[in-house]
């Protein structure tokens, strides 16, 4: 019988904590979320692997040392309000609610949304819909943390972002990728790399292909 909690020190102390990951309360909350109770079942004992966890309907938790990175990234403290891209079971949402003020899950599978509604209750609040069109309504938002690679910058989601606000996501396609920040100052949005890393795409990003003639 796997043994989740030495598993999930195991997971903060060489996959987080060994690759650059500092910030104490990024460190602290992924240490305080079970992963392995937002997978399948068939998928618990997998929980804690070096690698992204497939939670149903071609859907993804990132890789723990990704996620970190990318969570450290967004410099995220404790009165900001977060929108988490592509939610799924709820597991980002849960360890970002442990450092954000408040947390916008969204997730566009009804039938993920509905899992990660129960597993977030009273934690963050879950919103239905469209990843690529974000949650206008409940914005702006201090962060926007997206939970997977998008081909492009998203622009519909930058728009969402308050003034000093950050949207940190994984650009690229296939095995290439890079973790970008954006950052909303004086009503424009600058961009820097962070780290190089894959992540499985997100749903709903894809590019129109352009006629060739």
């Amino acid at each position: 019988m796997t043994d989740f909690a030495a598993a999930r020190m195991n997971m903060v102390e060489n996959q987080v904590r060994c690759n650059a990951v500092t910030d104490h309360s990024v460190i602290a909350a992924i240490a305080a979320v079970a992963r392995e109770t937002f997978a399948p079942d068939a998928n618990q004992s997998i929980a804690y692997m070096d690698q992204d966890l497939p939670v149903g309907h071609g859907r993804y938790l990132m890789q723990a040392r990704a996620f970190a990175k990318l969570a450290q990234a967004a410099a995220i403290s404790a009165e900001d309000k977060v929108l988490d891209v592509g939610c799924a079971t709820g597991y980002s949402s849960a360890v970002l609610a442990r450092i954000a003020g408040e947390v916008i899950a969204l997730e566009e599978n009804a039938e993920l949304a509905a899992s990660a509604a129960v597993a977030l209750e009273g934690v963050a609040t879950v919103v239905t819909g469209p990843l690529a069109e974000g949650a206008p309504k409940q914005g702006p938002y201090d962060v926007i943390f997206l939970n997977g690679s998008v081909p492009a910058k998203p622009e519909i989601l930058c728009a969402q972002l308050a003034e000093g606000g950050r949207l940190v996501a994984i650009v690229g396609e296939g095995l290439i990728g890079q973790a970008q920040v954006y950052v909303c100052a004086n009503g424009s949005v600058t961009c820097r790399t962070v780290f190089d890393t894959p992540a499985h795409p997100l749903p709903g990003f894809e590019l129109e292909k352009s006629f060739v003639f």
